[in-house]
């Protein structure tokens, strides 16, 4: 089977972490992502997006969120794609973390944020990760029964080798679960994802937060898939909402061998590799 039916949810991120879980819970059982193969939420779906509150958000894996999408995944028998949440080691340092689930809720990928968003947009925009949060060491990749798939989070999407790599390593679908703001998400939100689409030829599938101006974070939304010859398939508006896209593998085949850019690479020019 080549087609895949991806469920992306634009998430209403509310404050309590507790309400998140359970408004996600909900929308498991109301049948609305039924049929769907893969279902994937955002960045930070189960707290609002503030540096100063991930601590208090942060849980260790296994923890009650973890739980709670482990169990949903196998109560919607799909795949989940955990957007991210804050996650706490033994040490005390806080990750922005995307777990993965299979359809019996087996946890089978984990992903930790490498590239934290620490940006000063004169007279824009100022943010700053690194004040709470530790950044991830690793590109990662998951297998599922149709193909191996790709996770970034967010501000990973900037550096090209965050796709890349997970690319060379046979990903043909990668997920960015993302929050841009209002001040790089009109201007490089689908461009972003268009862009590492059409150079690495994958599916590239980016689930957003809902924008809530009062939360003082603001996020773009517009979740997005764009193929692999780069165009977008699918975008969301500003607002809560839950899409169902249908993917096709073997095109990923087709683009390939019409433009072979992955296997006219020039390796004994230069070479990637990851730590």
């Amino acid at each position: 089977m080549s087609k895949i039916k991806i469920a992306v949810i634009q998430f209403d991120v509310v404050e309590d972490k507790y309400e998140n879980i359970e408004n996600f819970a909900e929308i498991i059982g109301s049948g609305k992502l039924d049929g769907a193969d893969i279902i994937c939420l955002p960045e930070m779906w189960n707290c609002l997006y503030k540096t100063e509150l991930f601590p208090q958000y942060a849980e260790p894996e296994m923890g009650d969120t973890w739980l709670a999408m482990s169990t949903l995944a196998r109560k919607s028998n799909a795949y989940l794609v955990g957007g991210s949440i804050p996650e706490c080691d033994e040490e005390n340092r806080i990750y922005n973390t995307c777990y993965v689930f299979d359809r019996k809720g087996n946890q089978i990928g984990k992903h930790r944020k490498v590239h934290l968003f620490d940006i000063n947009i004169v007279g824009r925009q100022s943010f700053k990760e690194s004040d709470t949060l530790t950044g991830g060491d690793s590109f990662s990749t998951f297998d599922t029964e149709w193909c191996k798939m790709g996770v970034n989070i967010c501000f990973d999407i900037r550096f090209p080798e965050s796709a890349r790599i997970p690319a060379l390593n046979g990903a043909k679908v990668i997920f960015n679960p993302a929050a841009f703001n209002m001040t790089t998400g009109p201007a490089h939100w689908e461009l972003g994802f268009r862009q590492r689409a059409v150079e690495n030829q994958v599916y590239m599938v980016g689930p957003a937060t809902a924008r809530k101006p009062e939360c003082g974070y603001v996020s773009y939304g517009h979740s997005i898939i764009t193929d692999p010859w780069g165009r977008v398939i699918m975008q969301m508006d500003e607002k809560p909402g839950i899409t169902i896209t249908e993917i096709d593998l073997d095109y990923i085949e087709e683009v390939r061998q019409s433009l072979p850019l992955l296997s006219a690479r020039r390796t004994d020019v230069y070479e990637l590799s990851a730590k």
